[in-house]
């Protein structure tokens, strides 16, 4: 089962995502840039602190009253002291340290140049031809501090800056996209007959062959229906005269001749023209039904194509035709000679196979609900079933073709409209009820 997708949701959704993610890729490399950068100053100011302090410190430690022993430099004031400072001999004896320096994260021994222990980076440097050292400790938490602030000063305008990257893609698209939504709308509310090109002005460039492939394919299909209407019209015509002419002569013969079997033989024949005419009929109002010419391009009155329908039958079988009908219009997109035959073929329906002594109902609402009731047998659920199919006949006992509800089968579905069959009628014991929901426009 295929889902349905939006251009402008997908296009929305991949884009944000996509500039979210550049956003964050950048703010991550701009954090690693950052490290290497910062721990290179960082180094460089451990580098210079020990250069700048050893020189003072030699100096403080050669010009002692009492000896080379331990001092500790006095703070000035309380401070949080990033970095600390030892000074040793080459024995690793302590000479000199800053007022808040820990020993402990210092090795036994002193030695030059960078190392990193598993809290502090520390740096040292020699003089006076290494016999002292001094080694300066940065602890990595205070990097890694400085690495994160810096990363999340990066980070804090994407909160600001997705919410509006969002809207202004989604903006963009739309925009973008204007048109393409026009031509939607546009074809959206064009009827199922109407067949005219397709308007391709300011269309995207990317949608234009499309479109223009589109109306061609709609051009072609033009022509094909207005062949095949005019070939079923040509046909019926043609069709009618050699049959009706048949049937004169052969009627002409049955008065002239005295033969009782050439008369006999006759009515045979003459009943089975009738019959291909009927069924020749039948057989153009299909085609003419699953031509596509179901919808009209203007609305009109169903009314009173009911009402002259239901005269012309009532003039056959009189008095079985009650006939109920809305006092305002029904006015639909459904085409006229396609609701006449639709009409036609129910009600002949009903009369042939419905009981001969009881009344056929037909009534239309305001709504559009259409119904024919005829009285009679009960349709088994398995022949109903089958009733829509081609040339099948729920009695074959009787006159017919078997295609008259075939054929109200494709105007309905070539219209949209739903057809319901039931057997007992609604509200009936028994008989055949046909239901349509002709959509109306107001």
């Amino acid at each position: 089962m295929s889902i349905k997708t939006s251009l402008h949701k997908t296009l929305g959704t991949w884009l944000t995502l996509g500039v979210t993610l550049l956003w964050l890729l950048g703010v991550i490399a701009s954090g690693v840039v950052a490290r290497h950068e910062m721990n290179e100053v960082f180094d460089s100011a451990l580098e210079e602190t020990a250069q700048r302090i050893l020189p003072l410190a030699v100096t403080d430690i050669l010009n002692r009253e009492g000896g080379p022993g331990l001092e500790r430099v006095l703070a000035l004031k309380e401070h949080n002291e990033y970095l600390t400072y030892l000074v040793r001999n080459k024995s690793g004896k302590l000479l000199l340290q800053s007022h808040d320096a820990d020993p402990q994260i210092f090795g036994a021994l002193p030695r030059e140049g960078f190392s990193d222990t598993p809290t502090h980076r520390i740096y040292g440097e020699s003089a006076i031809s290494e016999t002292l050292y001094i080694e300066v400790a940065e602890p990595l938490d205070h990097r890694r501090e400085a690495v994160l602030d810096t990363s999340l000063a990066l980070l804090l305008p994407l909160i600001f800056l997705i919410p509006i990257s969002l809207v202004g893609v989604w903006w963009v698209i739309k925009r973008s996209l204007r048109q393409v939504v026009r031509l939607q709308q546009s074809i959206e509310v064009r009827g199922g007959s109407d067949l005219s090109p397709v308007a391709v002005e300011r269309l995207p460039e990317e949608f234009e062959p499309i479109m223009i492939s589109v109306n061609r394919l709609l051009e072609r299909l033009r022509r094909a229906l207005e062949a095949e209407r005019s070939f079923t019209a040509n046909s019926a015509h043609e069709l009618r005269t050699p049959l009706a002419t048949a049937l004169a002569k052969l009627q002409r013969l049955k008065t002239e001749t005295q033969d009782a079997g050439v008369k006999a033989r006759a009515s045979e024949i003459e009943e089975s023209l009738r019959t291909l005419s009927r069924l020749s009929e039948k057989l153009l109002e299909l085609a003419k039904a699953e031509g596509g010419s179901a919808l009209s391009e203007q609305v009109d009155n169903l009314v009173p194509i009911l009402r002259m329908v239901a005269s012309d039958y009532d003039h056959q079988a009189p008095g079985r035709l009650l006939l109920k009908l809305p006092d305002d219009e029904v006015r639909s997109l459904l085409d006229l000679d396609a609701f006449a035959i639709l009409v036609r073929n129910l009600i002949e329906n009903a009369l042939r196979h419905g009981a001969d002594d009881q009344p056929v109902n037909i009534s239309l609402t305001d709504d559009g609900i259409l119904r024919v009731v005829n009285r009679g047998e009960v349709v088994s659920p398995t022949k109903l079933a089958l009733l829509r199919n081609r040339f099948v006949r729920s009695n074959t006992k009787t006159l017919g073709s078997g295609i008259g509800l075939a054929i109200v089968e494709a105007i309905t579905s070539g219209a949209g409209i739903t057809l319901n069959l039931r057997s007992p009628a609604s509200g009936q014991s028994d008989g055949f009820e046909a239901e349509l929901n002709i959509v109306v426009v107001e």
